[in-house]
């Protein structure tokens, strides 16, 4: 019995260091599909273009996105001509993400996060559009949203982007280190991490206010909590470590886990980050200004 014992121990030993050992960093190739693929993750774009299904074809669209003023439904954003972005430009490209505008000059909805993607690099946005040229074409017909009769009709998004929308590219601190400007770059443009973590004005426009203090009426109705520094509301207790952690395992100090929209984040989106990518992350968004406001 005290061999078995001693077996299970090292085993839990083993473990225990296995979890505490940072996961090999995918550290993006030289190319730009391998570029883009990394952009692609750190993008969190297959929560919105993929469904939960085991058997749902990445990027191919169909995710249900639930919110107060519908249901909508992400695109499919394979290569494909006729239901994806086959007959697309590289400038169609650029101008949705950073303009929240498609080819025939409709305005997206802004459930699509371009108020964030108009920060990004020009040199990421090649990159990911040379990763979406290169995946398998899935011919899958998109689905309509079903949006509420107020929201059906497009040309007041004209008035909503001159209210809520400040296009342009993430503009460095000088006065701040290389890796709080990285983690500025991730945390606002790239991993947009506002959508979630700031609560809404009544016209669905980000309330700047409460940057990233939380969201009582989050993304498919899930609550996202305050990840401002304040002690008593937010992850003021934390240290970069506990956070950079929290990217990578999505176990929180307490020994929780992420679930729901976050634990699919850490899933598909910051678990495949570099390590020192997390870590820019943890280092920018626990040198703010701390919010105090309680999430319920």
């Amino acid at each position: 019995m005290a061999g078995r014992r001693s077996k299970l121990t090292a085993v839990a030993v083993a473990l225990l260091a296995a979890a505490a050992t940072p996961a090999a960093a995918e550290t993006p190739g030289d190319d730009p599909v391998s570029r883009g693929e990394y952009v692609m993750r750190a993008g969190g774009c297959v929560s919105c273009h993929t469904p939960r299904d085991d058997d749902a074809e990445l990027l191919a669209g169909g995710r249900a996105l639930e919110t107060p003023f519908g249901t909508f439904y992400g695109p499919n954003i394979t290569p494909d001509p006729e239901h994806g972005l086959g007959d697309w430009t590289l400038d169609d490209f650029i101008a949705a993400m950073t303009e929240g505008r498609a080819p025939d000059g409709r305005h997206y909805y802004p459930v699509f996060p371009y108020t964030s993607y108009t920060q990004m690099k020009r040199q990421d946005l090649e990159d990911l559009w040379a990763y979406l040229q290169s995946l398998e074409p899935v011919s899958k017909p998109n689905r309509s949203h079903e949006l509420y009769w107020f929201v059906r009709w497009r040309t007041p998004l004209m008035g909503w982007k001159w209210l809520n929308f400040e296009p342009g590219p993430f503009e460095p601190d000088p006065e701040r280190s290389d890796t709080w400007n990285r983690g500025a770059y991730l945390v606002n443009a790239l991993s947009h991490c506002a959508e979630c973590h700031t609560p809404r004005n009544l016209t669905g426009g980000l309330d700047r206010s409460l940057w990233l203090a939380g969201a009582a009426d989050g993304p498919e109705g899930e609550t996202a909590p305050n990840i401002t520094p304040d002690r008593e509301t937010g992850i003021g207790r934390w240290s970069e470590r506990h956070l950079t952690r929290y990217l990578e395992f999505g176990m929180t100090p307490g020994g929780d886990f992420a679930g729901g929209l976050m634990g699919e984040f850490v899933d598909e989106s910051s678990s495949h980050l570099t390590n020192d990518d997390r870590q820019a992350i943890a280092h920018y968004i626990l040198s703010l200004d701390p919010i105090e406001h309680r999430v319920e």
